[in-house]
């Protein structure tokens, strides 16, 4: 006859079971845990290095990034290896927006290499789901963003279209917009929003990163008539809020 421990056969079941728990540590998110935390700061740092990169453009280039409707893919295509990624503040501010508001349905002008896509991927696992419409026309970056997402475990919550958003965006879209980043070629912001307009739920919020490059786009979401609550926000973002009807007329 085979005599058993009790005290401690007890014990080592009660090991098992507690290690099978999840435990869940107060405090913690996608944004601050790996694979994700461990990620971002070396994309930050590659963006960050190739930034310098921007004076390889003659002034002629440069003033057509901020003005030129139509030369803005040549340009771009220029810089296919440039990370142009928005700041850490930032991208930290996109994930706090998207959180506070509970965003499920988010869409972004402007892929890149996927350092914002992160952030904003990040405010949606921890929301408990949702869809991050983003697109891309520079097939290379595309390809990168797309295996940054798999790095982080994020690829579930993104779509990305590869093309011109003035095509990519004008389909398919959610019924109600929560969130909308622009970070692409900034002389397309106006038709940008006009494009996903009439989805924007009352209270969505506008993220426009280096809004300064388009005075006709601080022109349109500043009026006084033209339904958005807007503040330049730090030195290089306008924040604007959707307004509903009522508060549009008054």
């Amino acid at each position: 006859m085979r005599l058993v421990n009790v005290t401690n056969h007890s014990y080592s079941i009660g090991v098992r079971i507690l290690r099978a728990i999840p435990i869940r540590i107060p405090y913690m998110t996608t944004l601050t845990t790996p694979p994700l935390s461990t990620l971002l700061p070396r994309l930050l740092a590659d963006a960050e290095a190739t930034s310098k990169q921007m004076t390889q453009l003659s002034p002629e280039e440069r003033e057509k990034l901020r003005t030129s409707p139509t030369d803005y893919q040549a340009l771009y295509s220029r810089m296919k290896d440039f990370h142009l990624a928005v700041s850490r503040e930032t991208g930290v501010l996109l994930y706090m927006l998207a959180r506070a508001t509970a965003a499920r349905a988010i869409v972004e002008f402007g892929t890149s290499f996927g350092v914002s896509t992160l952030h904003l991927a990040a405010a949606l696992r921890d929301n408990g789901g949702g869809r991050l419409i983003s697109t891309e026309f520079e097939p290379s970056k595309v390809g990168h963003a797309r295996e940054n997402l798999a790095a982080a475990g994020l690829s579930d919550l993104v779509e990305i279209r590869e093309g011109d958003a003035l095509e990519t965006l004008a389909r398919d879209l959610p019924d109600s917009i929560d969130l909308v980043l622009l970070d692409g070629a900034k002389p397309l912001y106006p038709r940008i929003l006009s494009l996903i307009e009439s989805r924007l739920r009352v209270g969505a919020l506008i993220v426009a990163d280096n809004a300064d490059w388009c005075p006709d786009y601080l022109a349109l979401v500043r009026s006084p008539s033209g339904g958005y609550l807007s503040v330049p926000f730090a030195a290089d973002v306008e924040l604007s809020m959707k307004l509903g009807p009522a508060w549009a007329t008054q």
